[in-house]
């Protein structure tokens, strides 16, 4: 499986059936396990730190991050956000077209009624319980990004910087990103805890 779904296609004989999908316990043990982690109370980073430096592969063989863990619970992305692990398919969420500006894919989400939902109890990996527990937790963390919000936290969002995505890591070509007022380090190694730092 080329995600870290909890879950696998089984492939048949037909060329044209794409099979069934089924629990890969491995990977099942993983996502429970990421969900009672960051229940206790561990970030999405400190998440992600602990899964590379134990040598476990993230989604689609890659290094775990902190948007892996995280996502976007509006747009269902992320570990914590993917309602397949409380056994339901959820199709239609986005769409995608073209920015004119820059040619670049974009997606966009749909409204609710658009989702295309299947109930798919068989593939449920985190039970009830521990699935509210971490959205409770989750909306308890949040808070409002836009520049209207009441929120005391948007009068202190970092400024862009010229040389912003430009700078890269000489050891791993990761991207450099502030990490203190004036110190910029790399966002790997920040962020994923195995990158060399200088």
């Amino acid at each position: 499986m080329d995600r870290k779904s909890g879950a696998r296609s089984v492939r048949t004989a037909d060329p044209d059936d794409r099979g069934e999908r089924e629990i890969n316990p491995t990977e099942a043990n993983v996502v429970r396990r990421i969900f009672r982690d960051y229940l206790s109370g561990q970030s999405s980073r400190t998440i992600a730190m602990t899964l590379n430096r134990e040598g476990i592969s993230g989604p689609q063989g890659k290094e775990w991050g902190p948007s892996t863990i995280h996502g976007n619970p509006k747009r269902g992305t992320g570990i914590l956000n993917n309602e397949l692990y409380i056994g339901r398919l959820v199709w239609n969420r986005l769409r995608y077209m073209k920015d004119p500006d820059t040619g670049k894919r974009v997606s966009r989400p749909n409204s609710e009624s658009e989702w295309v939902v299947q109930e798919v109890p068989d593939l449920r990996i985190v039970d009830q319980d521990l699935w509210d527990a971490v959205k409770k937790r989750q909306r308890s963390l949040s808070f409002d990004t836009t520049a209207t919000g009441s929120n005391p936290m948007n009068d202190r969002r970092r400024p862009k910087h010229l040389f912003a995505g430009l700078i890269k890591c000489g050891c791993c070509g990761g991207g450099y990103s502030l990490i203190s007022k004036d110190l910029l380090g790399c966002a790997a190694s920040r962020n994923k805890g195995n990158a060399i730092t200088v």
